[in-house]
């Protein structure tokens, strides 16, 4: 048959692990030209014919083993040598609201760092502050102690009365602070000390226990989050003893990379991922004090996110290009997926921390996107509003996408993707 002929007829079935939306598991006959269009035509039709509820309103998208299809069925079926005279299953999904632009909080100088946790969102930015804002965009902190650009932030625990954070810089150093929210004031309970160049990335791990941070002196280090301050002591102990107690040493150091230790996150309590400026990504037993496993790239690494939903590694490089690692392949290439959509380099990404299918990146330039892994040649949607270069980015709480940028903004997206998985 000639897939290039509008003639061209295919047998379809139609899946779809939303059960509400199921329809008869019958073969269809279409013609082989249409696209995701007619294809929401016909199914409206059998859900309406089926007895479903009015549906008009519900858009869906296609995937044909396991990728979604952004052309025509011929063309999709074309490119991967599929013969017309089988019976081609595609499964359909409900297709993602789009982000909605919310806030832009505007600092003084470049946003390098963000992340939320609950109704909290952390910036660290290049005039070595740290901000402190609610999701509803209201400032509440600016918070000096470092002295210079603040490349990390993150959450260690946060509740009506206290939040814990860290925030690591260029100065050599990681800072654990103690917020106190009714007064709204901070307090730096230790200095992090030990990184010989600047920390360029933090992180802290599930329980909440410990942190760690990659820097430019090409170490991962772990420390200690518990927070240590003795109310009791005499006051004219307290000042000498304090400022002893601030200064906190690292739990353990790990030497195995050669360049800037550029991204870092937990796996579980006891493994940490690293990804580095030297083409290299590591895994790292910390009962065992070393590299577990690791995997070669061709290009440096600028950033990497890791999604316990569904175990896999997302990576962003200067080549424009994000990467899919699934670390637990024993054979073949880990690379599982190449995502090019962005013109300049890729900075940051993240997964999504509810949808095991998605996460978000942002780039030099100027632009976020969000991405459905089993998309590989276009991004599901493209969130605009950056002047300048996107640096940091975060999907830590579900509802809100934050990017940070060198035009001095955080922008804050309303996302109204429902939580799902596999199960659906």
């Amino acid at each position: 048959m000639d897939v290039d002929s509008t003639e061209g007829q295919l047998q379809l079935h139609l899946t779809t692990k939303q059960k509400q939306y199921a329809v008869p598991d019958v073969p269809y006959s279409i013609r082989a030209n249409v696209g995701c269009n007619e294809l929401n035509i016909l199914l409206d039709t059998l859900l309406k014919d089926s007895g479903k509820q009015d549906t008009g309103k519900v858009q869906f998208d296609f995937l044909f083993n396991g990728e979604f299809v952004k052309s025509t069925l011929a063309q999709h079926l074309k490119e991967r040598d599929i013969s017309f005279e089988d019976a081609i299953e595609l499964e359909y999904v409900e297709r993602y609201p789009a982000p909605e632009p919310q806030d832009c909080l505007l600092h003084d100088d470049w946003v390098s760092a963000v992340q939320a946790k609950d109704g909290w969102i952390l910036t660290g930015t290049y005039d070595n502050t740290v901000n402190l804002w609610n999701t509803k965009g209201k400032h509440k902190l600016t918070i000096p102690g470092h002295v210079a650009p603040v490349k990390g932030v993150a959450w260690i625990s946060l509740n009506d009365q206290t939040g814990v954070f860290a925030t690591a810089s260029h100065d050599q150093t990681v800072m654990l602070w103690e917020w106190n929210v009714a007064a709204n004031s901070v307090e730096c309970v230790h200095v992090c000390k030990g990184h010989e160049r600047g920390v360029g990335c933090v992180s802290a791990n599930p329980s909440k226990t410990q942190m760690a941070t990659g820097s430019m002196d090409t170490m991962l280090k772990i420390w200690s989050t518990e927070l240590q301050s003795d109310k009791s002591e005499p006051s004219a102990n307290k000042k000498a003893k304090l400022e002893q107690n601030n200064v906190r040493t690292p739990v353990c150091t790990l030497a195995g990379h050669r360049e800037f230790v550029s991204g870092v996150q937990w796996i579980d309590d006891s493994t940490v991922v690293t990804c580095s400026w030297d083409h290299t990504i590591k895994l790292w037993d910390l009962a065992l004090g070393g590299i577990k496993s690791e995997f070669s790239g061709n290009k440096s690494f600028f950033d990497l996110s890791y999604s316990p939903l569904n175990g896999m590694i997302i990576t962003a490089s200067p080549d424009k290009n994000l990467r899919l690692y699934d670390p637990r392949s024993k054979h073949g290439n880990l690379v599982k997926n190449t995502y090019l959509g962005h013109s300049q380099w890729v900075q940051t990404c993240c997964w999504s921390t509810t949808n095991e299918y998605l996460f978000v990146s942002g780039a030099y330039d100027n632009r976020v996107k969000m991405w459905d892994y089993r998309s590989p040649k276009a991004p599901v949607f493209e969130l605009i509003g950056h002047e300048d270069k996107v640096l940091a980015c975060d999907w830590s709480n579900p509802k809100y996408i934050l990017s940070g940028g060198s035009d001095n903004a955080v922008r804050v997206f309303k996302s109204k993707i429902a939580v799902n998985n596999k199960n659906d």
